[in-house]
């Protein structure tokens, strides 16, 4: 299965082809979104389509300051729209086989190697579970 290969700071982090629609430049400004949880950047617009964006490293709990420039990550699962904030994408590599898992997380499915890279790949579901939690009331 072939999978986007992408960069969190010097992590890699991989997610299956077909839930992406498209990598775009970041935007300078997003416009906020009240009340919603600190890994929110806010929404764009996007071809006359808004889209939440959403800082993928402050979602997997790495931390850090926010970076200002990047790509966003475009996907298209359940029928809605979500960006994902990240540093830089690599490209498309197939990925075979997933392992386990140090510590179980639902927004990991496993790791592999792609050439002597370690990457993780990201679980959708859990993705989209801890996405819509972050719009939720807080």
């Amino acid at each position: 299965m072939r999978h986007v290969l992408f960069r969190l700071e010097k992590d890699r982090y991989a997610l299956p082809l077909d839930a992406v629609r498209e990598v775009v430049v970041a935007p300078e400004r997003y416009t906020r979104v009240p009340h919603a949880g600190p890994a929110v950047k806010g929404v764009m617009t996007l071809r006359g389509r808004v889209v939440p964006v959403v800082d993928l490293a402050k979602l997997l709990g790495l931390g850090g300051e926010p970076g200002t420039v990047g790509k966003v990550v475009l996907l298209e699962f359940s029928r809605r729209d979500l960006g994902l904030f990240v540093s830089d994408v690599e490209g498309i590599e197939p990925i075979e086989k997933v392992g386990p898992q140090p510590r179980p997380s639902r927004l990991v499915r496993g790791l592999t190697r792609v050439g002597a890279l370690a990457v993780t790949v990201l679980d959708l579901e859990g993705l989209d579970s801890a996405v819509a939690a972050s719009f939720g009331n807080r």
